[in-house]
């Protein structure tokens, strides 16, 4: 499809945008808005420190901890937006290669691994949380109770294994209908 310009000269063609996946989900917007929160957080954050040492010559002691923090945050965020859209880290030859079938019943294994890791993550790290609950650990930085950080690990590993599990059952859907005897007319 193109246009052409009131002189009648055709211009550049017109691309429509390019459509919504319709199997992702809506909720994915969750993912999509903690991960513009958390980058907006560390670059603020960022620039009010060097702002404050390139006019000061110091700077503030907390800013390398919670950057960690917040560095930690969005890997875990964008690793369950990845697994929610099927954009694991995936060796090619294998995931893509063979008949469909193929492709689907190791697409969904893959799904029930990823649900399983961080499943068995969630539970490992709310241990880890106790600990530090009831040890009264404090952060190396700036001394806050450390559970304050790592109460959020056993929270985004349920995040990720709840979308692999999602992701599990569309790819089941969507093989069940895929198989399906298609009716006759």
């Amino acid at each position: 499809m193109s246009t052409s310009t009131p002189d009648g000269q055709p211009s550049a063609p017109i691309v429509p945008a390019a459509p919504a996946a319709a199997d992702e989900p809506r909720s994915l917007r969750l993912e999509d808005w903690l991960i513009v929160l958390t980058m907006a957080a560390l670059a603020l954050i960022t620039f009010v420190n060097v702002v404050l040492r390139y006019f000061t010559d110091a700077s503030f002691a907390w800013t390398e901890e919670i950057s960690v923090f917040l560095m930690i945050v969005l890997a875990m965020v964008g690793g369950s937006a990845a697994v929610a859209r099927q954009l694991p880290i995936r060796i090619e030859f294998f995931a893509d290669g063979g008949s469909e079938h193929r492709r689907q019943v190791l697409a969904q294994f893959g799904a029930l691994m990823v649900a399983l890791l961080f499943g068995l993550i969630t539970v490992l790290s709310i241990r880890v949380v106790w600990d530090d609950y009831r040890f009264e650990e404090t952060s190396p930085g700036i001394g806050v109770p450390q559970w304050w950080y790592t109460v959020w690990l056993p929270v985004l590993c349920a995040l990720t294994t709840a979308r692999a599990l999602q992701l599990f059952a569309r790819l089941r859907r969507a093989s069940a209908a895929s198989t399906a005897p298609k009716a006759r007319p």
